[in-house]
């Protein structure tokens, strides 16, 4: 099988050094950076580069980019895709990606699947990619209603053999209704949380805590204003619930409550034991 690939980041980066590592797909890359280019094809990640016309060859092209450049992407190439090919995005949303691509995909021929590889690192770029980056991760798939199952089913065996912990299917609104409280909701709060003045003085005070607290406040600025504000319903949602419940946190210690507080915390800690989270 050959498989393109559009961004050689982390993510598109990772995907293509662990299609190398455990499988024998031909792998073309295509990046914005030459050196980056370069590297790749260096280290025997990629096989060759992916040019336009070579599209047609490619039995999956994976494109691993922002969400507004992989809608521009694909619609200003869809007549290169090789008919009934597979062409998967990489975003952290999915109904903006998934409702501008549905009607292209269908009158060129080929098919979109909309997915979001459900793993990542606090540094970007490919020098930080990793051929087990997805290990113990789950891969995010949204096809749309009326895919076929066999489509769905060479998708999920690609993705775990590639390493990949699970491959979940959902539709692209629940994707981002859940991705709203699971990642981009952290992601605020972390960012927000750095910024008290009392951040500045926090070493010699600070340990695991502060580390589980701060490890997404440091993020690629540019990507995420992007994903929040196009899932910005589910979003501000998310975060007008947690900001009521603070006030409710702020309320009762402000009153010196012990009995309501207890019942808060044990009540909050109770949740954290059904989750059978780690």
């Amino acid at each position: 099988m050959t498989v393109g690939i559009v961004g050689l980041g982390l993510i598109g980066g990772s995907i293509a050094k662990a299609i190398k590592d455990n499988t024998d797909c031909k792998v073309l890359g295509r990046d914005i950076s030459e050196q980056v280019m370069y590297k790749a094809r260096l280290l025997g990640v990629i096989d060759g580069e992916l040019e336009d016309e070579l599209l047609c060859e490619c039995d999956l092209v994976i494109v691993a980019i922002y969400p507004g450049d992989t809608v521009d992407y694909v619609i200003s190439r869809a007549g290169f895709f090789k008919q009934g090919g597979i062409v998967l995005d990489c975003c952290g949303i999915k109904r903006k990606v998934c409702d501008a691509l549905e009607q292209p995909a269908k009158e060129n021929g080929f098919i979109f699947v909309g997915g979001h590889p459900m793993a990542g690192r606090e540094f970007s770029g490919f020098e930080y990619s990793k051929k087990n980056l997805f290990e113990k991760a789950s891969m995010i798939l949204t096809p749309y209603e009326g895919t076929k199952i066999e489509v769905v089913y060479k998708l999920k065996t690609f993705f775990l053999q590639i390493g990949f912990y699970v491959v979940k299917i959902t539709a692209p609104e629940e994707h981002d209704r859940m991705i709203a409280f699971t990642s981009q909701l952290a992601h605020v709060v972390s960012n927000a949380y750095v910024k008290s003045p009392s951040a500045l003085n926090h070493k010699g005070f600070s340990a695991g805590s502060y580390r589980d607290m701060t490890r997404v406040a440091k993020l690629n600025a540019k990507m995420w204003t992007e994903l929040f504000l196009a899932n910005s319903d589910n979003l501000v949602e998310e975060l007008d619930s947690l900001i009521e419940r603070l006030k409710e946190y702020s309320a009762v210690i402000k009153t010196g409550e012990p009995e309501a507080l207890y019942d808060m915390l044990r009540e909050g800690s109770d949740r954290k034991k059904a989750l059978n989270d780690e």
